[in-house]
């Protein structure tokens, strides 16, 4: 049971890592997947692609140590396609498409010494690693550069084949340099290739393929179907991939956990349903941005509830009474609501107080804002836009208001700031900035805008 850390958004500082780490196996989870991107220390040539707030190479040894010694297998995850590295002009010349940093151009050597220096330095910084994810999903535009055009029109070649090509030459060097190490793959880019066509490729014989599916009412008999038709063309064992977070909707603040929560209990039934030697394990993915370019979605202090009871329903085989108790003990909460929204009652995990406050934002900021400036009659008939640019107002009026308004900023204002000095134990200033320009700053600012026209009226 592994649970994935997506570190492209919003990546969480080492000591709140650290801070969590004991929760995870107290929780259920044998194991970490982790997301790096462009928060790994890359060296040499590569460093250009460290952001800012990247863990150091001092940082990153003490959070695996720990997780080791907390009986955590850790497997790291290069997301091939490589949108965090081609959308830097150093390496456009690399894209398959020219103007698109989607998908890595396969028919160049440079491509394939890139991913190469790119697994021996994630490699560097592990010790006794059991699989490495090597990512090929959703590798849209793949077989559209000039290239795959020309190599698709000689005979037998196809899309299918041009991607299988791709897996198998970064798996067969993962094979070669690290021959104790299993890739694994997401699943998608396979699922509708023929028997033959995968068989043939060879690539059953180099990965493990992760079956990925967030849907609270997943097709079982579909999956069940899938998983017997990877094993007759040759793929030894499969994964499966659930979600706890950042899986219904881009923008998504707060986690519904109910959703989640059945998502797991269908998996559950597709493991029942299928051979016991089939299934190599289950990743919980967390994910915190859709891609590389779209906003944050939950963070993960927001969705420690969520971990916590599908982590629970997974390793006891389901969800019932005592799997809710053992939650709330765990997480320190008096009650626990999985099919609406948390209630913001604080609990005592690592990051609780995020919880509390992203709560009262998403719940009562903006529609606070928009009752007094929307639907408060005197706003709307007596401080209109026409009357806020001409700074009209007759004086009886303000009093009906104007108190409302200074006291609602005010009340506001002082959450906003509990808000950030919690976030800023947690999270880098980047992160913190970009959740409240997202999700804070559109409502107080037409709020601050108004209690500043009526001043000026």
């Amino acid at each position: 049971r592994l649970v994935h850390l997506d570190l492209k958004g919003a990546a969480p500082r080492a000591q709140y890592l650290e801070r969590v780490l004991p929760l995870l196996p107290a929780l259920g989870a044998t194991g970490l997947l982790l997301e790096y991107e462009d928060t790994f220390p890359y060296t040499g040539p590569l460093e250009l692609l460290q952001a800012p707030h990247a863990y150091s190479p001092a940082e990153l040894r003490a959070l695996l140590s720990r997780a080791r010694a907390q009986g955590l297998d850790v497997v790291p995850l290069l997301p091939f396609p490589l949108q965090f590295v081609l959308k830097h002009r150093e390496f456009a010349h690399l894209r398959e498409v020219k103007a698109l940093p989607n998908a890595l151009n396969p028919h160049k050597e440079e491509s394939l010494a890139l991913v190469k220096a790119m697994i021996d330095q994630v490699m560097a910084l592990h010790e006794d690693l059991q699989w490495f994810h090597i990512g090929c999903d959703e590798v849209y535009y793949l077989g559209e550069g000039e290239e795959s055009k020309q190599w698709l029109q000689q005979q037998g070649n196809t899309p299918e084949k041009l991607c299988l090509s791709h897996i198998k030459a970064v798996a067969t060097y993962l094979a070669w340099s690290y021959p104790m190490v299993t890739p694994i793959v997401w699943d998608d880019m396979l699922r509708g290739m023929s028997e033959e066509t995968l068989a043939e490729s060879g690539v059953p014989q180099l990965v493990q393929p992760m079956i990925w599916d967030y849907a609270a009412d997943i097709n079982v008999e579909g999956k069940v179907q899938l998983i017997e038709k990877y094993r007759r063309c040759g793929f030894s064992r499969v994964w499966f991939a659930s979600a706890f977070k950042g899986a219904t909707g881009v923008n998504q603040s707060l986690t519904l956990i109910g959703h989640h929560l059945r998502n797991q209990l269908e998996w559950l039934q597709v493991a029942s349903r299928s051979p016991a030697d089939v299934l190599e394990g289950i990743a919980l993915t967390g994910w915190q941005r859709y891609d590389h370019f779209s906003v944050l979605c939950e963070l993960l202090p927001v969705a420690i509830p969520s971990l916590a009871v599908c982590l629970q329903a997974l390793k006891h085989g389901g969800y019932s009474e005592r799997v809710k108790e053992n939650v709330e003990k765990l997480l320190g909460m008096s009650n626990l609501e999985i099919d609406t929204f948390m209630s913001p009652s604080l609990g005592t995990f690592p990051g609780s107080d995020i919880l509390t406050l992203v709560t009262q934002v998403s719940f009562y900021l903006k529609s606070s804002v928009d009752e007094l400036l929307e639907r408060n009659r005197y706003v709307t008939g007596w401080f209109s836009p026409y009357h806020r640019r001409r700074k009209i107002i007759h004086p009886i009026i303000m009093h009906h208001f104007q108190p409302d308004a200074v006291s609602l900023l005010s009340n506001w204002n002082a959450v906003v700031q509990d808000l950030q000095a919690a976030m800023e134990q947690v999270f880098h200033r980047c992160a913190i900035e970009e959740w409240m320009e997202e999700n804070v700053h559109p409502s107080l600012q037409k709020l601050q805008q108004v209690v500043d026209d009526l001043d000026e009226a």
